[in-house]
């Protein structure tokens, strides 16, 4: 449009200086040459008049946009201004709000840490008086069912006295007949409550196997067992829930004793332990383990092996060329769990924790088992590299018995949870456990349910790239067999709470 008006003011312009030429020309005889002149000289001044036009309008349009710039500036100048107070408004409301609040959180966070610390006093408090109340209970049927068999011999004795010698029968009369009113003070000292049984000593446990050996002679076999191949290496796995997807391993033994029979590992582990074998049997464990990781990496790396240790093994000699074969092998480390039981953590020492630290540098981690209560430090676990809790399915529903514990079994996950410890459930043998601990959050499970502990076939263990060897591994010849890991136990009945430890249990999940 632009363009169009150009050319047609220019044409206008020539037009205009041609006609002034040629009027000049015809009019006042002037020659071409100067109506030529006079044409271009009104052209140029049409063309700078109109250049000088075009100027002025388009200073003004600047001038107006100038104008029409600077009060939208100003505008914008207003509202970032207005922008600003409001904001410092709100900031000057959020701090004062905060402040109001934690000085309302603070007394009551302290009150909070007061009552949870007197519940926890209570919870106790009531444990304690309920095992009180059942061994008093105990003691009172103990008491009832010893005084009858006390009583039994006295009656006969009475009614034989009459049947004595005739020559002695005419003074035994007034002897047996003021006996009626003599036992009545008798009677109380035969009611007394007799002192408590002495607990009999440990009875060493008695396996068929083993049938007619002594303890040394058991210790030998155990010995000729481990340095002569007679272990078999056995698998159970570990299964995420509800998915029952095998997502680890553990690694159980069985000793194959003379007669054929195997003994599973809670029944030799005592002897071994007697024997002092323990070191030597966790090196032969950790290489059998160590073979069976690497077979296993082949097929899957979402897959690990829980390899049972003995603490013997933390403080032995040769733990320097343990440790030197685990550096050697520290490529497997996240696929290799060493686990411990909860009373061997418990009696671990400056020198055992300093090996598990030595142990965790290089990338292993470790889990406990065998629970007997739920009284765990789970920042201790973590900060020592412990990274899995196995607790039987009935300890977790409190079916064990007296169970005293910190915290309800039902958040017991979520605990482990917030310092990144998994917990798993083992000794599950039946479906109704396992939607029981679906509601308690429990994400992996073990036990006879999803399969019972396999063999490994003795090709698997040869087959695959070989494990590293180090000074303490066995020979080539003789298979490397591993573990202590207790069998499924047998389903324990749930005992009876009392009304005061459901009360205090309740009020402390509450809180």
């Amino acid at each position: 449009m632009v363009r169009i008006s150009a050319i047609f003011i220019s044409t206008c312009m020539v037009l205009i200086a041609g006609s002034i030429g040629f009027a000049v020309y015809l009019r006042f005889g002037f020659t071409g040459a100067e109506s030529a002149l006079v044409a271009l000289g009104v052209l140029t001044a049409l063309a700078v008049y109109n250049a000088i036009a075009a100027r002025k309008r388009d200073r003004i349009e600047t001038s107006n946009q100038l104008a029409n710039l600077a009060r939208g500036s100003d505008d914008l100048a207003r509202q970032l201004a207005e922008f600003g107070r409001r904001l410092s408004t709100v900031e000057v409301r959020v701090e004062t709000t905060v402040d109001r609040a934690l000085a309302t959180a603070q007394p009551l966070a302290a009150e909070i840490e007061e009552l949870s610390a007197l519940v926890k006093q209570l919870a106790d408090s009531v444990a304690a008086q309920e095992v009180t109340v059942t061994n008093a209970m105990l003691a009172a049927e103990r008491r009832a069912v010893q005084t009858p068999a006390m009583q039994t011999p006295t009656a006969p004795v009475v009614q034989h006295q009459p049947a004595a010698p005739p020559a002695a029968a005419p003074p035994v009369a007034p002897v047996v007949a003021p006996m009626p009113a003599a036992t009545a003070p008798v009677a109380p000292a035969v009611a007394a409550p007799p002192p408590p049984p002495v607990p009999p000593p440990p009875v060493e446990r008695k396996v068929p196997a083993f049938a007619g050996l002594d303890r040394d002679g058991i210790i030998a076999a155990i010995r000729r067992a481990i340095e002569g191949g007679g272990i078999d290496l056995y698998l159970q796995p570990v299964v995420t829930l509800p998915q029952r997807k095998v997502r680890y391993y553990e690694a159980l033994s069985r000793l194959k004793a003379d007669n054929g029979d195997l003994v599973p590992a809670e029944d030799f582990l005592d002897y071994a332990e007697a024997g002092s074998l323990m070191p030597g049997l966790d090196h032969l464990s950790v290489t059998r383990c160590v073979q069976v990781v690497r077979r296993l990496l082949l097929k899957s790396r979402d897959v690990g092996v829980f390899c049972n240790i003995s603490s013997a093994t933390l403080t032995d000699a040769g733990f320097a060329k343990f440790l030197e074969f685990m550096e050697a092998n520290r490529a497997i480390a996240p696929a290799l769990v060493f686990e411990f039981t909860q009373s061997a953590v418990r009696a671990m020492g400056p020198i055992e924790h300093e090996s598990l630290a030595a142990l965790a540098e290089r990338g292993y981690r470790f889990s406990i088992d065998n629970l007997t209560d739920l009284r765990l430090d789970a920042r201790e676990l973590n900060e020592r590299g412990f990274r899995f809790v196995k607790a039987p399915a009935a300890l977790l529903f409190n079916r064990v018995g007296l169970v005293s514990t910190d915290i309800h079994p039902a958040d017991f996950s979520d605990l482990l949870g917030r310092f990144g410890i998994d917990l798993i459930a083992d000794h599950i043998e039946n479906e109704s456990t396992v939607v029981d601990l679906l509601d308690y959050d429990v994400r992996f499970g073990q036990g006879i349910l999803f399969s019972p502990p396999r063999p490994v076939r003795a090709e698997a263990l040869q087959g695959g790239e070989p494990a590293k060897e180090s000074a303490f591994a066995p020979p080539r010849d003789t298979p490397s067999p591993i573990d202590r890991a207790q069998p499924l136990s047998a389903p324990v009945a749930a005992a009876p709470i009392g009304n005061l430890a459901q009360l205090a249990r309740a009020f402390s999940r509450r809180v």
